[in-house]
């Protein structure tokens, strides 16, 4: 979820402390690397896709820089504290696996990203990324992207697909995320499968998202463990049409220790699924236990606490809660959740519908206890999304070719807001005071992106950017002197 503090910018949107705070720049050490890299691709100039090989110590970034689409770098089991920048389509970054050594990226809890790709058609796949202070991997614009059996440790968001579409991110486990472990965000045609999420103060979430799937995912002692979402003042006004089932969703019970400046700071423990404003969701066949306070919430923006965004519907329609596995939820009730329930004279409630919703409907099974859900009707059983294998679109999504323009503008959401807010200061200075600063003048703004100097004891110290390089940096520049706020 999104820091509430900067919704009412549609371009600006939280990841708190993504990338711009600390870390992420190219070290010297980083750039003899290089060398390394290029000496174990194959000869330049062979016959169709190539492996790229980085050896233990080499520069990924490197390897990058030098692949073409249809490429597959493959990097060898060993510790590289680096950050890692996908720019162009159908790369493959595979990370080998020797046991239990792997192919580790470590931003030594002082770099923000671990790997962000824009470019289509790639694929994550096989890392051990901890220790990044924004997101472990993110793929901001990407159509037909892979993100596949990687662990991620310890980030804001775990892993984060944004502005994408026909994704799969399956065979992951994600720990120790602020946020979500897996966060979906203003996407299309999403499969998120066979995943494991604990210790997160949200397991899986999907925001302002159509057409998705969560499916066969083990989530586990996180705060909440599902939450579907629709969050105002993004550019994305809408969110419908998930499917969420054969899920294991027990036992989400740990104190949720969000930011206190994050809109997940106020998502409630104890719960196993929460529903904030999509509509058309269907909850099948999961098995749904040991949640303290309540199985499933279904609630409204407003009830939440949300501002109210006059393009946004901020009601919960269409809510399908067919035949699930239902176990010891609401036993013991705690927080301000728990109050309200215990106020009701309740306890052991399965499902709660809160605030308003329409056109809902709950299939009747014994046992069950369902409180506030008096309007609803009861589900057909021809409703059953059982069948339902996948979201994806069967011969894949369009990849257009994105304009100067439009990758600065991308890459200003994945890498500078979680720093900078429009008009007000979130880490660093405004985007408002950079503009005046750096009027006309984007060569001055890329020089000190690539290699800042602190100005202000009062900011905290920018990292470099240089791993981005001139050309990207150049488009973010040109995104925030000429375009942003216009």
């Amino acid at each position: 979820m999104k820091n509430q503090n900067h919704l009412k910018y549609a371009f600006v949107m939280l990841p708190v402390l993504l990338a711009a705070c600390s870390g992420g720049g190219e070290t010297k050490q980083e750039a003899k690397q290089e060398e390394s890299a290029q000496a174990s691709a194959s000869p330049e100039g062979a016959a169709g896709p190539r492996e790229i090989v980085v050896e233990e110590g080499g520069s990924i970034q490197a390897a990058v820089n030098e692949a073409k689409s249809g490429d597959t770098i493959i990097v060898k089991p060993g510790v590289y504290k680096q950050s890692v920048y996908i720019d162009k389509p159908n790369i493959t970054l595979r990370g080998l696996r020797d046991g239990d050594r792997w192919a580790v990226l470590d931003g030594e809890t002082v770099k923000n990203d671990g790997i962000i790709a824009s470019g289509h058609s790639t694929v994550i796949d096989g890392f051990y990324v901890k220790g990044y202070k924004g997101n472990g991997i993110m793929t901001q614009g990407a159509n037909n992207f892979q993100i596949l059996n990687n662990h991620v440790e310890g980030a804001f968001y775990g892993i984060f697909p944004q502005y994408g579409r026909n994704g799969l991110v399956k065979g992951n486990t994600v720990t120790g995320s602020e946020d979500a472990g897996i966060y979906v965000g203003m996407s299309d045609n999403i499969d998120v499968l066979e995943n494991v999420a604990y210790g997160n103060v949200m397991g899986l979430e999907f925001e302002n998202t159509r057409n998705a799937l969560m499916a066969r995912n083990h989530i586990y002692g996180n705060a909440s463990g599902i939450a579907l979402t629709i969050v105002p003042g993004l550019p994305v006004k809408d969110a419908y049409s998930q499917v969420i089932k054969d899920n294991k969703i027990e036992k989400n019970n740990i104190e949720n220790f969000a930011p206190s400046s994050s809109i997940a700071a106020g998502v409630p423990s104890g719960v196993g699924i929460i529903v904030v404003g999509p509509d058309d969701i269907t909850i099948e066949n999961n098995e749904i236990a040991g949640n303290d306070n309540v199985g499933v919430l279904v609630t409204d923006l407003l009830t939440f606490g949300l501002s109210n965004d006059p393009k946004v519907d901020p009601y919960s329609d269409g809510i399908k809660i067919m035949k699930n596995t239902w176990r010891d939820n609401g036993d013991n009730l705690s927080g301000m959740l728990g109050g309200m329930i215990a106020a009701a004279s309740r306890s052991g409630v399965e499902i709660l519908s809160m605030g308003k919703d329409r056109d809902s409907c709950l299939l009747a099974e014994d046992g069950v206890d369902a409180l506030g859900v008096d309007q609803w009707t009861a589900c057909d059983p021809s409703m059953t999304k059982a069948t339902f294998d996948t979201a994806m679109i069967k011969d894949g999504a369009e990849e257009p070719v994105y304009s100067p323009e439009q990758k600065g503008r991308l890459t200003y959401l994945a890498v500078c807001t979680g720093c900078h807010a429009y008009d007000s200061v979130l880490h660093g200075p405004s985007v408002e005071s950079i503009k005046a600063l750096y009027a006309d003048n984007p060569e001055g703004l890329v020089q000190y992106a690539a290699n800042p100097v602190r100005k202000r004891e009062d900011f905290p110290e920018m990292p470099a950017q240089s791993y981005l390089g001139d050309d990207v940096l150049t488009q973010i520049a040109d995104y925030i002197l000429y375009d942003l706020g216009e």
